[in-house]
């Protein structure tokens, strides 16, 4: 391509990347690589701040302690499933063969969300789903999931009796079955409704995985970290509030840090990642080349 039309080419497309910015690019296939599942449905987070209480176990003098508080601002609006992953999309990548199978899961026909879920097989199902729909697919961090999660968030405090995780952990299991009737089965997709961002069930249903790791700090006079250990084999659960799970087992029933955390009460809910600028600008640049 000579360089006046490569420089008109560049001109007619330059005007279409802010779009490009804001919606899924696919790489071009051929009919024998075209993806094979439509990309989930998911819902645009728009930018904003959020009151931010750091997760994990917090320490005083060698007393547990409210964690420090801090104001995260979110600049560019991020995308997440409407829905948490179903059982039966599930088992499509583990008929796939890039899936463990969960365990226990009571129903993978129908629309109930998948649980059963280790924090390794969830991100199979990230990287098995990146690779079906030719975008990228992960778990969110603790704090985009509770930036989407709004007002179906509870920052909790330890108050004067100096609660600790255990109270945390078995809480959630009462209120998992609270807010079923008692029922230990999970419910079908959008029985629980929306929050404000138009994420169904959050908070209701089933808790969800996130990246985040649980941390250990000892705070000082002041109130701020002064060391802080973090412990990446075990992992925040987000719900109605903050749980931990151990990434490594699969059967949270068997202990451990995964002590009242039964595996029926968790599942997945993903973020599609944007292409970036540049991205965008080199797929522009290879259509105009082609």
């Amino acid at each position: 391509m000579k360089l006046g039309s490569l420089l008109l080419t560049t001109a007619a497309v330059l005007p279409a990347l802010a779009l490009a910015t804001y919606l899924p690019f696919r790489e071009p296939v051929g009919p024998a690589t075209m993806p094979a599942l439509a990309s989930p449905q998911t819902v645009a987070v728009a930018p904003g701040r959020l009151a931010y209480r750091l997760p994990g176990e917090f320490l005083s003098a060698e007393r547990p302690v409210d964690a420090p508080e801090s104001q995260i601002r979110f600049r560019r609006s991020f995308d997440i499933m409407t829905y948490q992953v179903s059982a039966a999309d599930y088992a499509l990548c583990v008929a796939d063969g890039a899936c463990d199978a969960a365990d226990g899961a009571a129903d993978q026909a129908g629309n109930l969300p998948a649980t059963g879920i280790s924090f390794r097989d969830a991100n199979a199902y990230a990287q098995w789903l990146s690779d079906q729909t030719g975008e990228s697919w992960r778990l969110p961090t603790d704090e985009e999931w509770t930036y989407a999660a709004a007002e179906r968030f509870s920052d909790e405090t330890l108050g004067e009796d100096g609660d600790t995780i255990a109270r945390w952990l078995a809480r959630y299991r009462n209120e998992s079955e609270a807010a079923r009737g008692r029922d230990p089965e999970p419910r079908p997709q959008g029985h629980f409704g929306a929050n404000s961002n138009g994420l169904y069930d959050v908070g209701g249903n089933v808790w969800e995985w996130t990246t985040t790791c649980y941390r250990r700090a000892a705070l000082d006079e002041s109130g701020r970290i002064d060391t802080s250990t973090d412990n990446c084999g075990v992992r925040v659960v987000g719900g109605k509030h903050r749980g931990y799970m151990s990434f490594f087992i699969r059967d949270g029933k068997s202990g451990g840090c995964a002590a009242g955390l039964p595996p029926d009460n968790l599942g997945i809910r993903l973020v599609k990642e944007r292409p970036s600028m540049l991205s965008a600008i080199k797929a522009l640049w290879r259509g105009a080349a082609g």
